[in-house]
């Protein structure tokens, strides 16, 4: 199953993909939630019965063509990020691999979803791109098991974790949340894809293109913490709620790394793709006012 959030003239609405169109599910019928993070709450039997919408005479059909995508999960409680999770990206940098998932936040007014705009702070000379595999958790949980984490997962979706490497690695101290979560440097979809149908999230080709050219190109297998780690080790800290976001870190190629180094600039355009996933496109523009 594809969910996506639309947007419509009522607002935001959760949607399902059913052939080349999606069903705006809450106005099919309104016994279903309005959001995607609502639908996720609901539990399985409600979530396979948004997946049988598409087959309603009755329902309510956006062409996917012409459908005005949200990100997925607009309004997530909370947004997870592991640094240094790919074996090729430790070692493009010089890193060690880590013995415990190195983690930091976003918040929630970093979101953007497709075709939205990644805006450049006037204050930071230094934004970087980072292609990564999003977790969407599903399922409330807390002290997971690695075995039984996986059940909590409701899918997954593209993410991209723009950084402001000169206030991530050169403020005092180093400050990773705030040169990571400045206004729209967490765009994610355009869709979020159920669990049943990435049979492994461990061997998913991943790449990043910038202005056509390919920037990042490695595979999900790089990771060093799997879904199942990663989950297990952060509910042992607070309780995973369905709807949060877990981006799992970003392979080699990023632009700091790179001799010279490569900052976006307004202008850029910058698609990720992952295997089965889709591509989430955005530009880039410099911040006006």
């Amino acid at each position: 199953m594809r969910l996506v959030t639309l947007r419509t003239a009522a607002g935001l609405r959760a949607a399902v993909r059913h052939d080349d169109h999606y069903i705006d599910l809450h106005a099919t019928d309104a016994a279903f939630p309005a959001t995607v993070r609502q639908l996720l709450a609901a539990g399985p039997e409600v979530l396979r019965h948004a997946g049988r919408a598409g087959k309603r005479t009755d329902a309510v059909r956006v062409p996917a063509a012409q459908a005005r995508l949200a990100a997925p999960i607009p309004d997530p409680q909370k947004i997870i990020c592991l640094g240094l999770n790919y074996r090729d990206h430790a070692a493009e940098t010089n890193a060690p691999i880590p013995r415990e998932p190195i983690l930091f936040s976003k918040y929630p007014t970093a979101i953007i979803g497709p075709g939205e705009a990644i805006v450049l702070p006037r204050v930071s000379a230094e934004v970087d791109f980072e292609a990564e595999l999003v977790i969407v958790v599903g399922r409330r949980g807390r002290r997971l098991s690695e075995a039984a984490a996986p059940q909590h997962v409701a899918g997954y979706t593209v993410g991209h974790d723009v950084s402001a490497r000169d206030w991530q690695l050169k403020k005092d101290g180093k400050q990773w949340m705030v040169g990571k979560t400045f206004d729209t440097f967490a765009p994610i979809g355009p869709e979020l894809v159920t669990a049943d149908e990435v049979p492994d999230p461990h061997t998913l080709g991943i790449r990043l293109r910038l202005n056509g050219q390919t920037m990042q190109d490695s595979n999900t297998r790089q990771m060093i913490f799997g879904v199942g780690a990663t989950l297990a080790y952060l509910s042992q800290v607070f309780t995973l709620e369905p709807g949060d976001l877990i981006f799992t870190g970003t392979p080699p190629g990023v632009g700091f790394a790179r001799k010279p180094p490569v900052y976006l600039k307004d202008g850029d355009v910058v698609e990720v793709e992952i295997d089965g996933l889709g591509v989430l496109r955005n530009p880039v523009v410099a911040e006006r006012g």
